[in-house]
């Protein structure tokens, strides 16, 4: 069995829109107008057991409706969604036990009170044995560094260190599905390291399912082999990281070091030259081309170092984004909203499925 199925998902949004002033606001009293955002649009895939899936799309792309509807706290508008078997909007008892969804811009924490009270409060809540949630207790703990801060007020804790507890909080009853949105937002450098390798180490451990938005594509390039590309609801890619890398960017970049400065001209019929400091260069070159080039510059050049690397992540993804906007520029522009004037007793449902 799968831990994740989407099939030909949609979710619809309807909202008032008034225009401003007194005359908007008597316009919109006696003809409601009305703007229906379309926030996920004819998405399916399915993710294996112990996977771990990069989602990624730039803010506003559907991503967090997407997780928000597979972990049951929104409803469809159209389309099928199993994880693990179950149905998430019925919210079975069976199901909620078996996923968590931590979203790195809200807490679920006790603002006033030490962590452990919301560790033995969500213990309450799932009834999880107290042998068992000692064992799982201690381990978090180990995983997360968690020594000492159980017991501090969590308004005195710091931004990571409340992450960590909010990790710890989420996993306490073990579950089988992770969507982690945006859980290294606003961490330093370090810290979105360390909850990494939590991620990562977790995974090892208990085999469990993760789905993971992050902004921060070193999270996506670290953990991810696999990643879905959402943009304006509609699902771009579904595949490698590296494949998709190859496909969109069909070049490397190549770092040399050299004995001594060079001009440009002797760097220039090598690739585009991207940057030049005086013995350190960057240069661009053709993918099906990178070993041929990287003879040719230590034949031809005193070159002391070289080094062949991917295009950045974030490089890849943008050119996903500009190539969807090429693909259909007269669709793009109609994917984030249609504005329609309702009648009375119409509603969202009259959106249902395009």
């Amino acid at each position: 069995m799968r831990a994740v199925e989407v099939h030909h998902l949609h979710k619809y949004y309807t909202v008032h829109h008034k225009a401003p002033g007194l005359m908007g606001s008597l316009r919109a009293f006696f003809r409601r107008r009305y703007r229906v955002i379309r926030a996920v649009e004819d998405v399916s895939f399915a993710i294996e057991p112990g996977e771990i899936v990069g989602f990624l799309g730039p803010n506003g792309a559907g991503k967090t409706t997407t997780l928000k509807i597979l972990a049951g706290l929104l409803h469809p508008t159209a389309g099928e969604v199993r994880v693990l078997g179950f149905i998430p909007q019925r919210r079975e008892r069976a199901f909620l036990r078996q996923i968590t969804l931590v979203m790195g811009q809200k807490q679920q924490l006790l603002w006033d009170l030490p962590a452990i009270e919301t560790f033995l409060l969500n213990q309450a809540v799932y009834g999880i044995p107290k042998a068992e949630f000692q064992r799982t207790l201690e381990e978090l703990v180990e995983l997360l560094d968690l020594e000492g801060l159980l017991t501090k007020q969590v308004r005195k804790l710091s931004l990571g260190e409340r992450m960590k507890c909010e990790l710890a909080a989420a996993l306490l009853h073990r579950p089988r599905v992770l969507f982690l949105d945006e859980p290294t937002i606003g961490l330093d450098v370090t810290m979105q390291a360390r909850i990494r390798d939590f991620i990562r180490e977790y995974n090892r451990r208990t085999g469990a399912t993760v789905l993971l938005t992050s902004h921060y594509m070193a999270d996506v390039a670290a953990l991810c082999r696999r990643v879905l590309v959402i943009h304006r609801g509609h699902l771009l890619y579904d595949g490698d990281l590296e494949a998709l890398a190859e496909r969109v960017t069909p070049y490397r970049i190549v770092r040399v070091t050299m004995a001594q400065p060079l001009p440009l001209s002797a760097l220039s019929p090598f690739g585009e030259v991207l940057s030049l400091n005086s013995h350190r260069a960057e240069l661009r070159v053709p993918r099906a081309r990178t070993a041929e080039i990287a003879a040719a510059l230590l034949t031809a050049l005193p070159v002391t170092d070289l080094a062949i690397e991917e295009p950045p992540v974030e490089e890849v993804i943008r050119r996903v984004f500009a190539e969807a906007a090429e693909w259909d520029p007269e669709q793009a522009a109609r994917w984030p909203e249609l504005e329609e004037e309702e009648e009375e007793g119409e509603g969202p449902a009259a959106y249902a499925g395009g």
